[in-house]
């Protein structure tokens, strides 16, 4: 019996692992990650895992040197080059996620891989932080363990790993302090629990079948002193919530869809389908995901929402500014949750503003009301 639960563990490994090879094909063989680092906010290693060998830790002390000369961390660069490897790191709520390579390797491959890691670990654990991380050790490492084989990505999605990996919760918190039994899922999949899709597992049902759909766009705009617009575009972003049963097909239309830069689509959608007619096709996984991200330009003719006039006079010792922001065409949608950013010179020491409506808050360190 002994080896036979042995035998039954490793065929439960090998399909994982066939699943993950095809949900992350379109990596290179050159693409091979040795070490992840773990940074809390200032600086300090809170995840440490080598997948080909030992790193030494002055990489992070180096790093921690180039981050500290930054004044925020959103000014440093995502690839730092030094002589043996490329520093490839990604700020995501206070923490950084660091990945020394090797010259030879793709950075902004690596850069996905990274920023897959963040997504996965925020969808389990509901947020993105350190006491989080720090509470569920194990768990990070399960799923470091079950991502990458050997510097390859490996399983990236994540109801495939949620198959081989529970996502904590209390209860299963309390069985493991109490009984000492692993998050891992130690049962063989039967067939039909497998799926041939790799972002959705199978035998999916739900009494109500719906999905959602939400629209985020940023408008991204230059306008000049007198508020004429000089150049505008829109970043959007399609996130979904399927709540569907079985393996559903579906097709979503646009009515404009040769206004669409820049797109970029999550594996499930058909791109030759896209590419030829120009709709989306695909097979949904199951929760939340992002659809697909977009970029569109906006003619000069085009109005904003909003309509924004600076006029700022500096003199000696100080300056002056008036600021007048209103609406101008919303289309009979609401505008909410409005925020002006307005940085300074580094030489301000203090600001004294007045505000006909809202309230204003001045930094002294960024020096951004």
């Amino acid at each position: 019996m002994r080896n036979t639960n042995i035998h039954m563990a490793k065929i439960d490994r090998i399909w994982y692992r066939f699943i993950g090879r095809i949900s992350f094909s379109f990596f290179s063989v050159k693409t091979m990650i040795d070490s992840l680092f773990v940074l809390n906010a200032t600086g300090k290693i809170i995840i440490e895992k080598h997948w080909r060998g030992l790193i030494n830790r002055q990489v992070v002390d180096y790093f921690n040197d180039q981050f500290s000369k930054q004044s925020s961390p959103e000014d440093l660069l995502p690839i730092i080059p030094t002589p043996k490897y490329q520093l490839v790191h990604v700020y995501r709520s206070g923490l950084t996620f660091l990945s020394p390579v090797s010259n030879e390797v793709d950075a902004l491959l690596v850069l996905e891989f990274l920023h897959r890691i963040v997504d996965i670990l925020a969808e389990y654990f509901g947020e993105l932080a350190e006491l989080s991380i720090r509470d569920n050790f194990d768990i990070v490492y399960q799923l470091l363990e079950e991502m990458m084989d050997y510097g390859y990505p490996l399983t990236t999605e994540p109801n495939a790993l949620k198959e081989m990996i529970v996502p904590p919760n209390i209860i299963n918190k309390v069985i493991s302090q109490v009984a000492g039994v692993t998050s891992v899922v130690q049962h063989v999949p039967n067939g039909s629990t497998i799926s041939s899709i790799p972002w959705r597992k199978a035998g999916v049902k739900y009494t109500n079948n719906e999905i959602y759909f939400d629209v985020v766009e940023e408008i991204d705009a230059i306008v000049d002193r007198n508020g004429a617009i000089v150049s505008s575009e829109i970043h959007g972003l399609i996130q979904a919530n399927c709540r569907l049963s079985g393996m559903p097909d579906l097709t979503l239309n646009f009515v404009n869809p040769r206004v669409l830069d820049d797109y970029s689509f999550h594996p499930c959608v058909r791109y030759n389908k896209f590419e030829n007619e120009r709709v989306l096709s695909f097979v949904p996984p199951d929760g939340h995901f992002k659809l697909m991200t977009y970029r569109v330009n906006l003619p000069h003719h085009q109005s904003l929402p909003l309509y924004v006039k600076p006029q700022i006079y500096i003199g000696n010792g100080g300056g002056k500014f008036d600021i007048s922001i209103n609406i101008r065409n919303t289309e009979g949608k609401p505008i909410e949750n409005v925020i002006l950013v307005f940085p300074l010179g580094k030489s301000v020491s203090s600001v004294n503003a007045t505000c006909s409506l809202g309230s204003y808050i001045f930094d002294p360190v960024t020096k951004v009301i």
